[in-house]
C-alpha cells in the first residue's frame, strides 16, 4: 500500500510542479540520510551547498544525477542558500519548493502532509508546526522561537506558533523581498513577514521532530552576534510595517477581495436556517414593486368600483361577466408584466371554453390564480379558506361567485350546476396544496366526483415555473419562465364507467407526464441562472466574485451541460459523471439541475472552494460534492475514475486519464 501511495504522491509532485530544497553547511554525518529518506517521496530535490569545507561535497557527488546541487565555494548563510535554491528552482519551472533542514531534525515522512496542504491551500506558505513542549531544546532556542513568533504577530497582525522552523513549503512564484533577502537565519522570518505584508495566506501543520542529545547537535546558531541581528532586523521591519507594510495589508485585502468577505446573514438566513435563495436588492425591489401595483389596483381602483357597482343596483348577470371580465383583464395585465418573469401559454384554444368543463391542474404558486384567470371570463374556481377569507381580495372572490372547498362538495354542487347552467367552467387544483419542491402531489377525488355529477369534460392543465418563480416558503420574486400548457380535453364519457380512484390517478399520470416534458424542454441551463446567482449572493466578497468569474466563461460549458438532457427523453438519463477540480461548485450545481436522473461526483483540492461549494443551500440530491487531493482519493464506493460514464475536467492538481474518451477537458472553473 505504501508503494502506491509514494507512486501517487511522486506523480501528483511531478504534475504540480513541487520540488524539495536542502540547504547544507557541514553536515555531513546526516546529510546522507536526509537526501535517501527525501528520495522515497520525492524524484526533485535540490541540495544546495553553502560553501561546506567537511565531506559533503563527495557525498553529495555519490548521489550523481538523481539530485540537483547547487554549490559555490564560500559560507554564505542559510538565508542565501535559500534565495540560491529557490532561484534555481524557479528556473528549472518549479511551482513550489518544500524546505528541510539537513540535519536530520525533520522526517521527510511528512513530505505527504505539504504536499497535500499545498494543493489544498493554493498559492499559500505552509508551515512545519513543530510541538517542542516535550523535545530537550536549550532555553536560548526556545526563547529565540518565543522571540521570534512575538514580533512576527507585531509586524503582521497575524499569530503564528513556530516562525523558526525551517520546515516550510513555499509558492515559489509568489514570494515576496527575495532579492532583500538577508543572508543568515532570520531571512526566514522576513520571508514569513514580507508574504503576510503582501496578502500571501500562511498555514501551518503540525510535524514531527527529532532532537538529538545536546552534546550531539551540530549548530550553527550564535546566540549574541545572531539575536543582535534579529533584533535590527525586527527593528527595521517594524518601521517597514508602519510604512509598507499596513498599507500594504489593506491594499491586498481589498485587491484579494478579502474585505467584506463573511456570509451577510441578514440576507441569506431565515430564523437562522439558510434560505434556498439569498434576497437580493433586486429581488427586494421587485417583488415591493409588484406588491405595491397588486394592492394599488386591488385595494384602490378595482374593489371600490366593484363595491360600488353592486351596492346600488341589482346584481345581474351582465354585472357579475362585467367583474369577470375584468378580472381577466386585471390577471392577464398582471401574468403578463411579472417583475422579472415571463409567462409562455402553449396550446391555448379560446374555444374550448365555449362548453363548459372542469379544468384540473396542477398548483404550484399564489400566481397559478391569476395565471388561469386570464385565459377566459367565464372560470369559476374552488379555493381554500385563506383565499376566500383574504381581506385584501375576499370581496372580490365572493362577488366573483367563487366557492370554498370547505363549504363541503354537496353543498356546493348545487351552486356550481347553476354556474355551469349559465357557461361558467370550473377549475380545481386536485392536489388541494401546494408542493414546496414542485412536484406534483396525490389528486384528491372531488374534483372528479364533482365532474361526473354535473357531467363536464375535463380539461388537464400543467403550469410549470411558477413553482421556481414565487416558490411556497417564499415571498419575493425570483427571475424566470413561467408556462401554462392545456392538454386535450377529456370527455366524460370516457371517465364515466371509471371509478373515482382511477380517474384521479390516470389525470395525475397525464398532467406529471407532461409536466416531465415541460422540464426537458424548460430547464436547461440558463433557466437556472437566476437561482444559482441567487445561491451565491451575499457570500462573501470572494465568493460572490469566484462565481462571477464562472459565468464570465459560461457560454463555454452551456452544451455540456444541457448535453446529457435532450428534449422529449423521459425519464431522465442516468449515470455517474466525475467533475475534477470543480471549484466553487458552480459547473456541478448547474450539471446536476439540469441532469436530474445523474449523479454528480465533483472533486476540489482546494479546501476555501470546497467549503464554499458544500456549504450552498438547496443543493439537489443528486450533487455530491468530495474533498479530494490525491488520485487515490477519487473515489466513490469503491470506485474509481475509469469507471465512471464521463469525467469532465478542469484546470487543476486533479488528474483524469487523457486516453479515456469521455474526459472532456476544460480551463480554469471557478
Amino acid at each position: 500500500m505504501e508503494k502506491i501511495v509514494t507512486a501517487s504522491l511522486r506523480s501528483v509532485m511531478r504534475d504540480n510542479r513541487i520540488c524539495v530544497i536542502v540547504p547544507t553547511y557541514n553536515n555531513a554525518g546526516t546529510l546522507e540520510g536526509v537526501i535517501n529518506d527525501i528520495s522515497r517521496y520525492c524524484d526533485d530535490t535540490i541540495v544546495v551547498n553553502d560553501g561546506s569545507t567537511d565531506a559533503t561535497t563527495d557525498i553529495l557527488a555519490r548521489f550523481g544525477d538523481t539530485i540537483s546541487v547547487v554549490s559555490y565555494p564560500a559560507n554564505r548563510g542559510k538565508g542565501y542558500a535559500l534565495r540560491e535554491g529557490f532561484r534555481y528552482a524557479i528556473s528549472k519551472g518549479f511551482d513550489y519548493a518544500i524546505t528541510i533542514d539537513s540535519d536530520g531534525q525533520h522526517f521527510a515522512s511528512d513530505i505527504p502532509a505539504f504536499v497535500k496542504a499545498v494543493l489544498e491551500y493554493p498559492d499559500s506558505i505552509i508551515v512545519g508546526e513543530r510541538d517542542l513542549s516535550n523535545v530537550d531544546i536549550n532555553r536560548k532556542s526556545s526563547f529565540a522561537n518565543k522571540f521570534s513568533n512575538f514580533w512576527f504577530h507585531l509586524q503582521t497582525g497575524k499569530s503564528l506558533q513556530d516562525t523558526q522552523t525551517g520546515y516550510r513549503a513555499y509558492p515559489l512564484r509568489n514570494l515576496h523581498g527575495l532579492s532583500m533577502l538577508t543572508s543568515r537565519y532570520e531571512a526566514e522570518l522576513m520571508l514569513l513577514v514580507m508574504a503576510a505584508w503582501n496578502g500571501v495566506r500562511i498555514h501551518p501543520i503540525p510535524i514531527r521532530v527529532y532532537y538529538p542529545p545536546q552534546s550531539e547537535r551540530v549548530s550553527h546558531f550564535r546566540p549574541a552576534k545572531d539575536f543582535t541581528r534579529i533584533s535590527i532586523l525586527n527593528t527595521f521591519l517594524c518601521i517597514g510595517a508602519l510604512i509598507y507594510g499596513l498599507p500594504m495589508r489593506i491594499y491586498t485585502a481589498i485587491r484579494d477581495k478579502k474585505v467584506f468577505n463573511r456570509e451577510c446573514r441578514f440576507m441569506t438566513r431565515k430564523k437562522g436556517e439558510k434560505k434556498e435563495a439569498a434576497t437580493t436588492l433586486d429581488r427586494l425591489f421587485r417583488s415591493l414593486y409588484g406588491l405595491s401595483f397588486f394592492l394599488f389596483w386591488s385595494l384602490f381602483i378595482f374593489a371600490p368600483y366593484t363595491y360600488l357597482s353592486f351596492r346600488f343596483g341589482k346584481p345581474t348577470e351582465q354585472k357579475r361577466l362585467r367583474l369577470h371580465r375584468r378580472l381577466q383583464r386585471l390577471s392577464k395585465y398582471i401574468v403578463t408584466h411579472y417583475p422579472g418573469g415571463k409567462t409562455v401559454n402553449e396550446n391555448v384554444n379560446l374555444k374550448e371554453f365555449d362548453k363548459p368543463a372542469m379544468i384540473v391542474c396542477n398548483h404550484q404558486s399564489q400566481l397559478d390564480l391569476p395565471l388561469l384567470m386570464a385565459l377566459h371570463p367565464k372560470l369559476i374556481f374552488l379555493t381554500n379558506d385563506w383565499v376566500w377569507h383574504s381581506p385584501f381580495f375576499g370581496s372580490l372572490i365572493r362577488l366573483a361567485e367563487f366557492l370554498p372547498v370547505s363549504a363541503g362538495i354537496e353543498k356546493i354542487i348545487p351552486h356550481l350546476s347553476q354556474l355551469v347552467e349559465r357557461g361558467y367552467s370550473i377549475v380545481v387544483f386536485p392536489e388541494g396544496t401546494r408542493s414546496a419542491d414542485c412536484r406534483i402531489r396525490r389528486f384528491h377525488q372531488g374534483a372528479f366526483y364533482i365532474a361526473s355529477q354535473l357531467n363536464l369534460d375535463i380539461i388537464p392543465a400543467v403550469i410549470h415555473g411558477a413553482g421556481h418563480y414565487l416558490p411556497k416558503n417564499d415571498f419575493m420574486f425570483r427571475r424566470g419562465l413561467v408556462t401554462l400548457r392545456l392538454l386535450d380535453r377529456i370527455p366524460q364519457s370516457v371517465l364515466r364507467d371509471l371509478p373515482l380512484m382511477k380517474q384521479a390517478a390516470m389525470l395525475r399520470k397525464k398532467i406529471s407526464e407532461a409536466y416531465s416534458e415541460l422540464e426537458h424542454h424548460k430547464e436547461k441551463a440558463r433557466y437556472f441562472t437566476p437561482l444559482i446567482s441567487y445561491k451565491y449572493a451575499w457570500r462573501g466578497w470572494n465568493c460572490v466574485a469566484l462565481y462571477k468569474s464562472f459565468m464570465k466563461c459560461f457560454d463555454k460549458f452551456e452544451d455540456t451541460i444541457n448535453a446529457e438532457s435532450p428534449v422529449g427523453i423521459n425519464p431522465y438519463p442516468t449515470g455517474n459523471i466525475a467533475i475534477l477540480n470543480s471549484g466553487i461548485g458552480v459547473f456541478a450545481l448547474y450539471y446536476a439541475l439540469v441532469n436530474k436522473g445523474v449523479q454528480v461526483y465533483a472533486f476540489e483540492a482546494d479546501i476555501y472552494k470546497h467549503r464554499i461549494a458544500v456549504s450552498t443551500p438547496g443543493l439537489p440530491s443528486n450533487l455530491h460534492f468530495i474533498h479530494a487531493v490525491f488520485p487515490e482519493d477519487i473515489k466513490v464506493v469503491g470506485t474509481d475514475i475509469e469507471s465512471w460514464d464521463k469525467v469532465i475536467r478542469f484546470a487543476g492538481p486533479l488528474k483524469a486519464d487523457n486516453n479515456n474518451s469521455s474526459v472532456i477537458e476544460y480551463g480554469e472553473c471557478c
